[in-house]
């Protein structure tokens, strides 16, 4: 792409003093370490309650509050670590990003080099290697995302892919020459792990089934309407992270699982921010960014009557959330972009 500069905060025209920025990115092992165990707690005591629900109606409300408190995290987590923001000790920070990545379902450094790709061509059309659907978004394509089944299927197809040593050419356009060959041991190993967990359920062995397996699937559309709302309706092929990419307000709950990644305009301007300096980083650039789309419920909400609205033909001018111009027609729409999450 000729003439093209880094999606960033140079290129969105934000400006922070360099001696404030060095401060809040400055990294620090104890806010991680403070975040894994209240994870951990919160794992425990939502495994506890699936615990007691065994053999009652209880069980699936039990399982997918236990899924939204794996799910999430583990996204999100793996997301900060595979920044290499989470902790200042590198191998603490690696050790997380593997056991994360393990339970979101998506080799490591496949995540960690498609994920730099996507904050240097953040929703560029072509270039952008993490754009999950087309856009505009439709009502069955909102369904299939949010569903978390496109995402699954993503998973159990590259993983085979990867273990065998098919690169795909995103995965070689994004990746080292040196980090294939340990990008495959990886997917070797955990397609073994899972594949040890299915042998569990198959001898009758379900905890795996209660704790892990179903609570994944419970708890995965709630991951996914987190991260839904991070681009959709947003600007492709803009230089300005202000156009492709939205923040949006959210409970302490929410910004506890999503690890502050509802500051997200903030995170794309500067990723070299850690999760735990992202609120100093959005007070310090407020008055240069657009306000944040309301709480995540209501965000969605909206995003669904949109592209409800989409298929049927109907206007698609959204009454609380920001919007790139080209989303709002009165009639039919064209496709802009196809999902690169293939």
């Amino acid at each position: 792409m000729t003439g093209f500069v880094a999606t960033n905060a140079a290129s969105s025209g934000v400006k922070i003093d360099k001696k404030q920025l060095k401060a809040i990115a400055r990294r620090s092992d104890r806010p991680g370490i403070v975040y894994l165990v209240q994870w951990g707690l919160s794992l425990g005591a939502t495994a506890t309650l699936v615990w007691l629900a065994l053999d009652t109606w209880w069980l699936w409300p039990a399982m997918f509050l236990h899924g939204v408190f794996l799910t999430v995290p583990s996204y999100s987590f793996s997301h900060e670590t595979a920044h290499g923001t989470a902790f200042r000790t590198r191998w603490l920070n690696e050790v997380v990003f593997w056991l994360t990545s393990l339970l979101y379902m998506e080799e490591p450094l496949r995540r960690r080099y498609t994920h730099t790709n996507h904050h240097t061509y953040t929703w560029h059309t072509n270039k952008d290697s993490q754009m999950p659907f087309d856009t505009p978004m439709d009502f069955k394509g909102w369904l299939i995302e949010v569903s978390g089944l496109a995402l699954l299927r993503f998973h159990a197809s590259h993983l085979p892919k990867l273990a065998c040593g098919r690169y795909s050419d995103v995965v070689r356009s994004v990746t080292p020459e040196s980090e294939l060959a340990k990008m495959t041991r990886n997917a070797r190993i955990f397609l073994a792990v899972y594949g040890a967990i299915a042998g569990l359920i198959i001898a009758d062995v379900t905890w795996p089934l209660w704790f892990l397996v179903l609570p994944r699937l419970l708890g995965g559309p709630v991951m996914m309407l987190f991260t839904l709302i991070q681009h959709v309706e947003m600007q492709e092929d803009s230089p300005s992270i202000l156009e492709s990419t939205r923040s949006f307000k959210t409970t302490w709950l929410g910004r506890f699982l999503y690890m502050n990644m509802n500051n997200h305009v903030e995170h794309h301007l500067y990723p070299q921010v850690p999760f735990y300096g992202l609120e100093a980083l959005g007070e310090a650039v407020a008055d240069q960014l657009p306000d944040p789309d309301p709480g995540v419920i209501r965000t969605n909400v909206e995003v669904l009557s949109v592209v409800i609205r989409r298929s049927l033909g109907m206007s698609t001018k959204a009454a609380t959330i920001r919007q790139a111009p080209h989303m709002i027609t009165e009639g039919g729409f064209e496709r802009v972009a196809q999902r690169s999450v293939r």
